[in-house]
């Protein structure tokens, strides 16, 4: 039987949250709440995956990290794709494979992106009540086919493909050494829109909202099938996080963005009106990646936003 002090050193957050062996895929990881992610994980000494549209872009953003990871940090590398496409993830999967024997610890389907914004009508009196034509004119001409088509692919069809593509990766690490520590999951980035019933929350965009709902589905209906597998899927559902898109042409060198205090979204966060920060969403990556006990979950990180906004979190 342990004693104390080996409890006790085994329950140290860094003995806990050591991810020396740990191998990540992050789809979106280049910039915002994937760097998040991918950072966070690279820190605590995991190998990490970065997939993006740019080959170029991606490479220097893992370069940057790299150059600045200290000895027994991770590292990061760069791999193109178009995480919209079946063709693709299984290419994805192929390539990574090849590099990585072992499999795969964890698949983050983080990739995302937003169109189709509209202006709430409004101005209405009893004089001019608001009618049937006011709201087609805002919310249904602006909104092309090629709006819903591009977002559901990327936000919530790309990581569908995904999931299976990897999941043979992910089945083999559970024979590798690391395996007998860290079990495999998908780890899903849904949204706090997928359980909003206020589109302020969201940037006024109805395709963003229906494919974060889509994908927070996916996360709980995918856990119970892949129950056999013993290959877990979970999720992340993030409010108000500075990003590029939440907060365009902000972004630095580094792949960082910032929401200054006086920026207003037409929401409340309680938290903090700046948004979550990369330590908000690298405690949570750190918990999920560990933590063997929990499936089928979706975590709200929002700081409290839906407290505030009708929602059927």
């Amino acid at each position: 039987m342990s004693n104390t002090a080996e409890i006790l050193e085994g329950l140290a957050a860094a003995r806990m949250f050591d991810l020396k062996g740990v191998v990540a895929v992050v789809t979106g990881g280049g910039t915002g709440i994937g760097l998040m992610i991918a950072s966070t994980l690279v820190s605590n000494g995991a190998k990490v995956y970065i997939v993006g549209p740019e080959q170029k872009e991606l490479e220097r953003i893992a370069k940057i990290y790299n150059d600045g990871a200290k000895p027994g940090m991770g590292s990061m590398h760069g791999v193109e794709g178009d995480v919209r496409r079946k063709t693709e993830a299984t290419r994805l999967a192929a390539l990574i494979g090849a590099r990585e024997p072992l499999g795969l610890t964890v698949v983050f389907n983080n990739a995302g992106i937003t169109k189709g914004r509209f202006e709430r009508p409004g101005g209405f009196s009893e004089a001019s009540p608001p009618t049937a034509d006011a709201f087609v004119k805002a919310l249904f001409d602006p909104v092309s086919e090629e709006m819903f088509t591009d977002v559901y692919e990327t936000n919530a069809v790309g990581p569908y493909w995904l999931t299976f593509a990897f999941l043979p990766l992910l089945e083999k690490w559970k024979t590798s050494p690391g395996g007998k520590r860290f079990a495999p999951q998908v780890i899903m980035t849904s949204s706090m829109n997928g359980w909003t019933k206020d589109a302020a929350t969201s940037g006024f965009t109805y395709p963003y909202t229906f494919s974060k709902s889509a994908i927070g589905h996916a996360t709980s209906s995918l856990a119970h099938e892949l129950l056999p597998l013993g290959i877990r899927v979970n999720g992340i559902a993030p409010g108000l996080f500075p990003t590029e898109m939440s907060n365009p042409g902000n972004m630095d060198d580094k792949g960082v963005s910032t929401i200054a205090p006086e920026k207003k979204y037409g929401f409340e966060v309680p938290a903090n009106s700046t948004g979550g920060t990369r330590y908000d969403m690298g405690a949570l990556v750190l918990f999920l990646v560990s933590n063997r006990f929990v499936n089928g979950e979706t975590v709200l990180i929002d700081g409290g936003t839906l407290l505030k906004h009708p929602s059927s979190y």
